[in-house]
């Protein structure tokens, strides 16, 4: 199935990784892994070694945390994991970048990427409205993006406590 875009959204911790882990497996013998997350502290480094160490061997990993498109780009035919759009949005967000052009920007790299995309974000507002300026507009950058991958995308699904709930499309 190349070429097929999805869109893998849940809360924290609701099983969405290891959702488009599965899903990514069943496209092809090989993947890559394109990874946002940036190692700032102890937390976030074990939270990465256990990414890792679930996925084992046979991915290409790719640290990319704020420009994917060179990687998006390659012809290169192997399935694309990229994990995950929130954190992308946290990068550009403390990095100051223009967030219409990056978005935008992101969007044009997924849609031509001849590959399939396999794209895990975070559900973030379903809860209550945050008290402080930078909460409230990480909040609304995030669901403007998961909105627009939303759109592009050929499946969406949204895991909760595991479970896959098909929102637009079809599984691959």
């Amino acid at each position: 199935m190349s070429g097929i875009k999805v869109l893998i959204l849940g809360g924290a911790a609701s099983g969405k990784s290891e959702f488009a882990e599965e899903m990514v497996y069943s496209l092809g013998p090989k993947w890559r892994y394109i990874a946002s997350a940036e190692s700032f502290d102890d937390e976030m480094r074990d939270k990465i070694k256990r990414h890792a160490e679930r996925r084992g061997e046979g991915w290409q990993v790719i640290e990319a945390p704020l420009d994917l498109a060179p990687e998006l780009a390659a012809e290169d035919s192997r399935p694309v994991l990229f994990d995950c759009a929130t954190m992308w949005l946290s990068n550009h967000l403390f990095a100051g970048s223009d967030m219409a052009t990056a978005q935008a920007d992101l969007l044009s790299a997924i849609a031509a990427c001849p590959a399939a995309v396999v794209t895990v974000t975070n559900e973030v507002g379903q809860g209550i409205v945050p008290d402080n300026a930078l909460a409230r507009q990480f909040r609304e950058a995030q669901g403007r993006l998961n909105i627009a991958l939303a759109r592009q995308a050929d499946c969406v699904v949204q895991v909760i406590a595991g479970l896959p709930n098909v929102l637009k499309g079809t599984l691959p």
